[in-house]
């Protein structure tokens, strides 16, 4: 049901589906703005991210996972994306060309936001993580490069195809950026052995995080970095083949949970509709494990 309305028609129609709502008669359906201005309210007080933790926590928490599939998604919004701002002029004066004086020493370079994350809690890095609606580009399996308006859900999943921790930011936002607060969030809500990560994740401080958590990485080599390392052992290489479950997921989400289907507008509208298909996905797949 990709609207409010088509669940108000379903809902008028179906007695069935009325009743597992909570609407034993006709007239108690509430209105199309009465849904609205609920769902605005669990996107601003974050209810299906504390539903999805629960759920984590209750049915995982005493599990011991034996892979954690990390990666991304596009995720096409239908709202304009704003501008990027214009640069401001830096405060700090430039150095002058040439060679500087004898034992001046150059100032030191801005840390990287990778660096930073390594002193914040997850809330502090992800605070700084753009949200807006923007525009991204992502290169598929076959090497083409496309490009969408809208935002990135980023997951962990485990190797049954269940989701540990979804996080959704701008679309423009490298898959990297993100990487250490995930990893961060998702070891505070189940014990796991390995994290798989293609290789945008392919980074000395990720890595170093990763094994911080007692985790053991396994990271698929970014040729750009050329710098002569060997590629992974055959057995990370055979155990980096479960890494295919996340993308199953997102098949999955897209295709039977409305990944594809969009409509509200704003980060965590957008956050919300896609959590509770998420939601629905983890109840559905934890079923089938069960049956």
């Amino acid at each position: 049901m990709p609207t409010t309305k088509a669940l108000l028609e379903a809902l008028r129609a179906e007695p069935n589906l009325r009743r597992l709502c909570g609407f034993e008669r006709l007239d108690q359906v509430n209105s199309e703005a009465t849904f609205s201005r609920a769902f605005d309210q669990f996107a601003t007080r974050g209810l299906l991210e504390r539903v999805h933790q629960a759920l984590v926590q209750q049915h995982l928490g005493e599990e011991l996972i034996g892979h954690i599939s990390r990666d991304s998604t596009e995720v096409e919004a239908r709202e304009e994306a704003p501008r990027k701002p214009q640069p401001q002029p830096e405060a700090h004066p430039r150095r002058g060309r040439g060679r500087p004086r004898k034992g001046a020493e150059p100032p030191p370079k801005p840390p990287t936001r990778l660096e930073q994350q390594l002193t914040q809690t997850p809330e502090q890095a992800l605070a700084e993580v753009p949200t807006d609606c923007a525009w991204g580009a992502k290169r598929d399996a076959k090497g083409c490069q496309h490009f969408w308006k809208g935002y990135k859900l980023h997951t962990d999943v485990m190797d049954a195809g269940l989701p540990l921790t979804a996080l959704t930011t701008a679309a423009n936002v490298h898959d990297s950026q993100v990487a250490i607060p995930l990893a961060r969030r998702t070891a505070g809500r189940v014990r796991g052995l390995y994290e798989l990560m293609d290789s945008a994740y392919d980074a000395e401080l990720i890595e170093q995080v990763v094994r911080e958590l007692d985790h053991v990485p396994i990271i698929a080599r970014n040729r750009r970095r050329g710098d002569g390392r060997p590629p992974l052992e055959p057995a990370s290489q055979q155990r980096f083949k479960e890494r295919t479950v996340v993308e199953r997921f997102y098949s999955r989400l897209k295709d039977e949970f409305g990944g594809r289907q969009v409509r509200v507008r704003g980060h965590a509208k957008v956050h919300t509709h896609l959590m509770f298909g998420l939601v629905a996905l983890f109840a559905d797949q934890l079923l089938k494990l069960v049956t």
